[in-house]
């Protein structure tokens, strides 16, 4: 059964904005596995990650923009985000982030000047876009009592 986002968008954004961190796999450019911490703030169905340009996590994206992220509480709710993964260039763009970011109350928002201390236009800062493609919300109620995992496709 093919769901809209829209059926899942308001639990999607009530998991995201509790759990705020998650995991964030990608793949290295001999298609190994690699995974770390990060923390998106969606806006909608596009999610952005506010990220140093030079790490490892922006080599394996400039190899392979298809990433895959993984919220899950202590009550072992989750949601998996499969997505096509860029990076946005534009320094108007970059700066409307970076102000949106500080303008979020904490723990949802913070202030990337905290880890980018020259600002907006320092070379090391990144914005990656997270453009989902798949998202399925899960839970172990949800296994408990037989109910399916809900899943949109773009």
């Amino acid at each position: 059964m093919r769901i809209s986002f829209e059926e899942i968008a308001a639990e999607f954004r009530t998991r995201v904005e509790r759990i705020i961190w998650c995991t964030m796999a990608t793949a290295d450019r001999d298609r190994r596995i690699r995974s770390r911490i990060v923390h998106p703030i969606w806006d909608g169905r596009t999610g952005w990650v506010l990220t140093d340009r030079h790490s490892p996590k922006a080599g394996d994206v400039d190899g392979n923009p298809w990433t895959s992220l993984t919220y899950i509480d202590g009550a072992q709710e989750q949601v998996h985000v499969d997505c096509r993964t860029s990076w946005e260039e534009r320094l108007s763009e970059k700066r409307r982030l970076w102000d949106w970011f500080k303008s979020i109350p904490p723990p949802i928002g913070y202030d990337p000047g905290l880890f980018f201390i020259k600002g907006v236009e320092d070379a090391s800062f990144g914005a990656l876009r997270l453009e989902p493609w798949r998202v399925e919300l899960w839970s172990l109620a949800d296994l408990m009592s037989g109910r399916p995992s809900r899943v949109w496709r773009s």
